[in-house]
């Protein structure tokens, strides 16, 4: 685990060079300095003077933190300031609301940040507070064990449930992700599929041989029983970037994304409006 300071620890002593001397003496293998809390550059001057001196004992300083002002133009400064002093390993970490935008932005200037800071804008899901998912029948069993594909209607065309055991195909061209398709296990799929914009049906799209595919939902939880080995946060971590890396970069941009295309298998689309319109007749009558 590595960590920093707070400006309150800074502003706890006499003056900054007193502060980081404490700071270097308590945790000599773990020092990055926070040094914006009076002047960020002159605050930099000071941790090299404490990192020199942390040399000569036998440590190294890890780095410095920005948490205030123009975070490109500083850590640029901070960079030639660290590298001149002969500490170009050092890191420089950079917090203050980061998000992704800002990020992005940052990287755009060629800012010399080594590690992001992100917390309140990530741990709060700021831009977004809530997850709209909701549980929703897709199939029952009669009584001879023949499952029964249920749907939910609804006035707003979204709302309206998807009926079946679902499960999510994702297709390959080249390693490169394609598409998704939300397809019913309990129907036979052809070899081709159709997939459907469930919101535009006029809008569908091919995948057949000339593409490979994985199912991505896997059972964890089986007849109250833990099925599924919970993965490491270290594997977690490796999946996510693993996965990110196989979608195009158009997809991937924060703002306005190349739409990726993810809809339902044609029979399952069939099926469905079959399901509603019978129900919405029912209702009629």
């Amino acid at each position: 685990v590595k960590g920093t300071h707070a400006h309150s620890w800074v502003m706890s002593f006499d003056d900054e060079m007193t502060s980081f001397e404490n700071y270097a003496a308590a945790m000599p293998n773990n020092c990055v300095f926070l040094v914006d809390t009076f002047d960020t550059i002159e605050g930099v001057k000071k941790a090299i003077v404490v990192g020199k001196r942390l040399r000569e004992s036998g440590h190294e300083m890890v780095g410095i933190r920005l948490d205030s002002g123009d975070l490109a133009f500083l850590s640029i400064e901070a960079r030639r300031l660290l590298d001149e002093a002969g500490f170009p390993d050092a890191t420089i970490v950079a917090s203050n609301d980061l998000d992704e935008h800002l990020i992005e932005s940052l990287k755009r200037q060629d800012a010399k940040i080594t590690v992001w800071g992100v917390g309140t804008k990530l741990a709060t899901a700021f831009d977004q507070p809530a997850l709209g998912g909701v549980y929703k029948l897709g199939a029952l069993k009669d009584e001879d064990g023949k499952w029964l594909p249920k749907v939910k209607l609804s006035e707003q065309l979204i709302k309206v449930s998807t009926p079946g055991i679902l499960q999510v195909r994702r297709f390959f061209d080249d390693q490169v992700a394609r598409a998704d398709m939300v397809y019913n296990e309990l129907m036979e799929l052809p070899e081709t599929c159709v997939i459907m914009d469930p919101l535009d049906p006029s809008r569908r799209r091919k995948h057949g041989k000339e593409f490979s595919f994985k199912d991505l939902l896997e059972p964890v939880i089986r007849s109250g029983e833990h099925v599924l080995e919970s993965p490491t946060l270290v594997e977690i971590q490796a999946r996510a970037k693993e996965q990110l890396d196989m979608f195009h970069e158009s997809i991937l941009r924060l703002d306005f994304p190349h739409n990726y295309p993810v809809g339902l298998e044609q029979q399952l689309h069939e099926q469905k409006c079959e399901l509603v319109n019978v129900l919405r007749h029912s209702n009629d009558d």
